[in-house]
């Protein structure tokens, strides 16, 4: 059974159920410690699925198979999150190549499209979740952009083969909603599931959606 990683700081508020660096680093620029822990599920879309249920599903059971990682003694809430990148009927995942990389950014030039991220959270016996939409448009990208962009590695792990935090923001001419929720972690989502475990975050909001 994967054991929790607590190298990152041993006085941690939470787990983290994640390999993200993008979530553990918004978690720390909001002053959340954080240990991280495995937490491996199956993220195939369900037949008929919506992505709204899709993402909230796969959060909900990341921060479960991240609690079951932990010992049974170990009480502190687990967190986990799903992004998924919606143009049209099509959820975009994360690129397997080049060709897959380049098939999506060339459907999302000078389109927008919806960038869905569920947070979760297991606090106890509780199970919580929330969910961020944003709309995101892209401006036309050329074929030479699109290799270029490749070459970088910056889209191989990312849904919809981009990431808003780096380079890919060339590419962002507008965004409606959450920049956080589009890097991968909604912070006024977090905040608030957060304060329902009692881990008051400055501005976060009482309650959860």
């Amino acid at each position: 059974m994967p054991q929790p990683r607590s190298d990152i700081d041993t006085d941690h508020h939470i787990y983290l159920a994640s390999r993200s660096p993008r979530r553990l680093a918004l978690l720390e620029q909001i002053g959340v410690r954080v240990a991280l822990v495995e937490a491996e599920t199956d993220e195939a879309r369900r037949p008929g699925e919506s992505p709204e249920t899709y993402v909230r599903r796969v959060a909900l059971e990341k921060a479960r198979a991240g609690r079951a990682a932990v010992s049974e003694d170990e009480r502190r809430p687990v967190l986990a999150a799903d992004t998924a990148v919606v143009l049209g009927d099509m959820t975009l995942g994360k690129p397997t190549d080049l060709a897959s990389a380049a098939r999506m950014l060339s459907a999302l030039s000078g389109r927008s499209h919806r960038v869905l991220t569920a947070v979760a959270l297991i606090a106890g016996e509780r199970e919580l979740a929330d969910l961020s939409e944003s709309l995101v448009t892209f401006r036309a990208l050329s074929e030479a952009e699109i290799l270029s962009y490749w070459d970088t590695g910056e889209p191989c792990d990312k849904a919809g083969a981009y990431g808003i935090q780096g380079i890919g923001a060339l590419f962002v001419s507008n965004l409606q909603g959450s920049y956080s929720g589009v890097m991968g972690l909604p912070l006024f989502e977090t905040g608030r599931l957060l304060g329902t475990a009692g881990i008051q975050v400055i501005g976060s909001a009482s309650g959860a959606g």
